[in-house]
């Protein structure tokens, strides 16, 4: 017997919430994007995604999409540009995903770029054509703090001579929301709002809301003096990883390169606390610099056919 859900509005939402958190819970390879908490908040406050989460259950299986329509126009998973990693979850029975595939695909509509990792997501996505898009660069396991920081004395010396000038490291957690609104702010300036993310300010707002609902998840490392940051990396505690989301300096500091510096002490002191960091998705050359390996990202492009409707052409590609 199959059990098939839509939810469109918060109230409907918040109804699947046991269901969502006990899929993701069985899902192993569940980011922090897939969260119920992260897609809460999204439908929050991202008003141009119209919910159209499906949940589809079987007495084998379980599926769930967690689906938006964009500005009228587009299908696509909640979390607008700011979820690196987009995925369904599906436990048992893959039968119930490609249930709620065709539930989707009744509305008839292109779906939006997005991207998923390597993994049990090949097989989650195996219904459509799937390309390399780029990967994600990280660090560990299987490599200590020490043997880290031995491999890195650049880094290493760069911190130095950042303290010498009156820097110093600190440490704060999600409930900093003037220090978060300042980091985003201040990245939003430097492109002077052309293609930056940040000068939309529901996103600004978006982040100080999922950093301070479990502030303890968030970690924000800094380089700073006592009158100005100098630079920033906002983090999220996901199982043993960290996730290094966010990144900023001061470019009158520039020569003393103190966004590698900071990125470098940071992953030193997360490999010390037992954690692996991913620098998240792209392979930009200080994260390259650092890392000790990668996670392939996919994109995919396909059909749904829909029993009772016209075969349609899909696609799946990376928004980042």
């Amino acid at each position: 017997m199959i059990r098939l859900v839509v939810a469109q509005t918060p109230y409907e939402i918040d109804a699947l919430q046991p269901a969502w958190e006990q899929l993701f819970s069985q899902q192993e390879e569940a980011t922090l994007f897939q969260s119920f908490r992260w897609n809460r908040l999204a439908v929050e406050f991202f008003s141009h995604e119209r919910p159209n989460v499906v949940l589809v259950e079987s007495d084998s299986g379980a599926a769930l999409i967690p689906a938006a329509i964009r500005n009228g126009s587009q299908l696509s998973l909640l979390g607008e540009e700011l979820f690196d990693y987009r995925d369904v979850l599906c436990v048992g029975d893959a039968a119930t995903l490609a249930y709620a595939w065709r539930t989707l695909a009744e509305l008839r509509l292109p779906l939006a770029m997005t991207s998923f990792c390597e993994g049990g997501a090949l097989e989650r996505w195996n219904e459509f054509q799937i390309t390399d898009f780029c990967k994600a660069p990280c660090v560990g396991p299987g490599i200590s703090a020490d043997e880290f920081a031995s491999s890195h004395p650049r880094s290493a010396r760069q911190l130095r001579r950042l303290a010498g000038a009156g820097v110093a490291l600190a440490r704060y957690g999600g409930e900093n929301h003037r220090l978060l609104r300042e980091i985003y702010s201040r990245k939003a300036t430097l492109s002077n709002g052309c293609g930056n993310l940040f000068a939309d300010s529901n996103r600004i707002d978006f982040m100080l809301a999922v950093a301070g609902d479990v502030p303890a998840q968030c970690q924000i490392f800094t380089l700073e003096t006592t009158s100005t940051l100098v630079a920033a990396l906002v983090t999220f505690r996901d199982g043993n990883v960290r996730r290094c989301y966010t990144t900023y300096f001061n470019p009158g500091w520039a020569h003393y390169s103190p966004g590698i510096a900071l990125l470098f002490e940071a992953t030193r002191l997360s490999l010390a606390e037992g954690l692996t960091c991913d620098y998240m998705t792209g392979e930009q050359d200080y994260k390259l610099r650092l890392a000790t390996g990668s996670v392939q990202l996919y994109r995919a492009q396909g059909k749904l056919l829909q029993s009772g409707i016209r075969e349609r052409e899909v696609s799946l590609a990376a928004c980042d």
